[in-house]
């Protein structure tokens, strides 16, 4: 009998790729804050590593659950991902 723990939460990496993904989602403002982070992010830079910029740039630096936008424990490669398919 083979046992296959559970490595994901929700389908994502883990807590806090998952929250963040489901927030820029889910509200409209983030979610149309990604979408142009895709569209106008520039050779030097992913969608996700834009999106955290402009978070920061207008001081809103966590999801409502307080999870960082630019946490360690974000799967960037997860968030371009998702960002790509808004």
């Amino acid at each position: 009998m083979t046992v296959t723990l559970e490595t994901t939460y929700n389908g994502y990496a883990n807590y806090e790729t998952w929250n963040v993904a489901l927030w820029i989602q889910n509200d409209e403002y983030l979610y149309n804050t990604a979408k142009d982070c895709v569209k106008f992010c520039g050779d030097n830079d992913t969608p996700y590593e834009k999106f955290i910029r402009c978070m920061s740039n207008v001081s809103f630096f966590t999801t409502p659950d307080n999870v960082r936008w630019d946490s360690d424990e974000v799967d960037l490669q997860e968030m371009n991902e998702v960002l790509e398919d808004l």
